[in-house]
């Protein structure tokens, strides 16, 4: 019997006094790294460098190139290809404790699991890490690494350049931004947003964000945008809509599936839809799902759909509006299955269908 629950087994002061005494961390999150993976990333490893820390940033899988673009200051490497050489003190494992989404470097981590240390804002999770800092309530998982960059003394505004950017507070708002959809979500309560003022008061240039990370798309990422939306499935009295994208828009079009974040959230301006979902197939018989859903229209409803619940029915996971899943088969097979899981959850919230 697994009696294991992921959540906080030690707290922010511990972690820091480990650090602190750490000559070699490496940093590392999940496969295919959004913007609260690449900014709890940078924002960990700059905090690190002003103590005169070693650090070693690994990302797993492909990152777009904007994203990439606002880590030039640290050396990235790159499982796969790479695989880390030699032995860190300790390991951070950021904005993910799902073996699923760690497998470039699993076997390095299992290896060394006495000495990693998860810092995630997830409800779900694997046993991936000795010590955990978990917080299912945070916007982001970069708003759950403050508490610890406060508690290392270190200053927010540290690390920016001449012209203020790749600074760490710059690092904390790519994450708190784009994980909650430019401050659009549920999840972005009043301490998110007093964390957001913070922020920019300690110099991060939220245009320079925004112009980086949103209006820096390579013109396959519109096309394939339009073939999504071209593909949609319109359900349960339109109050769900699914989208295909297979591998001859993959090859037709020149795109990479890195480049797709946010297509999923295009139908969600119906007024009618509650809930999302983009299918895509980019090799064969492996399909990624990404789920998104809307906030009850009024305070205190229960009338919404946990789509971190139905992405779990499919060995996924994510939040409450946000979540994902990786499944065998075509995207039309998928597509039925999701489309059946997606009425039952409306059902179950009390929409009718």
């Amino acid at each position: 019997m697994n009696d294991f629950t992921y959540e906080t087994n030690t707290d922010v002061d511990a972690i820091a006094r480990s650090l602190r005494e750490a000559g070699r961390v490496l940093i590392t999150s999940h496969e295919k790294p959004d913007g609260d993976a690449i900014g709890s990333c940078a924002a960990l490893a700059r905090c690190l460098r002003e103590l005169d820390i070693e650090v070693e940033v690994w990302i797993q899988g492909p990152v777009t190139p904007n994203l990439a673009g606002l880590v030039e200051d640290l050396e990235v490497r790159h499982a796969p290809p790479d695989q880390p050489s030699g032995d860190a003190d300790l390991v951070v494992v950021v904005d993910t404790g799902a073996w699923s989404q760690l497998a470039p470097l699993e076997d390095y981590l299992r290896a060394r699991r006495d000495r990693v240390i998860g810092i995630d804002h997830h409800r779900r999770g694997d046993d991936v890490a000795a010590r955990r800092l978990v917080d299912p309530t945070a916007a982001s998982c970069t708003q759950v690494l403050v508490p610890l960059i406060d508690a290392l003394g270190v200053p927010l505004e540290a690390g920016a350049d001449r012209r203020g950017w790749h600074s760490i507070a710059e690092a904390l708002l790519l994450g708190l931004a784009t994980d909650t959809g430019w401050f659009r979500f549920e999840s972005l309560g009043a301490e998110g947003f007093a964390l957001c003022s913070r922020l920019v008061a300690a110099g991060a240039d939220k245009n320079h964000l925004i112009r980086v990370v949103e209006d820096s798309d390579r013109p396959e990422r519109i096309l394939m945008s339009a073939r999504a939306l071209g593909s949609i499935r319109f359900g349960d009295a339109g109050r769900s809509a699914t989208m295909v994208l297979d591998e001859s828009d993959f090859a037709e079009v020149g795109a990479r599936p890195e480049e797709l974040s946010g297509i999923v959230n295009q139908p969600m301006s119906v007024g009618s839809l509650e809930v999302s979902v983009l299918l895509t197939q980019s090799e064969p018989g492996r399909v990624k799902g990404s789920f998104r859903s809307k906030a009850p229209s009024e305070p205190g409803s229960t009338r919404y759909v946990d789509v971190n619940q139905v992405a779990a029915g499919f060995g996924g996971g994510g939040h409450i509006h946000a979540a994902g899943a990786r499944f065998e088969g075509s995207v039309a097979e998928v597509r039925e299955l999701v489309a059946a899981a997606l009425t039952r959850a409306l059902g179950e919230a009390g929409f009718e269908v």
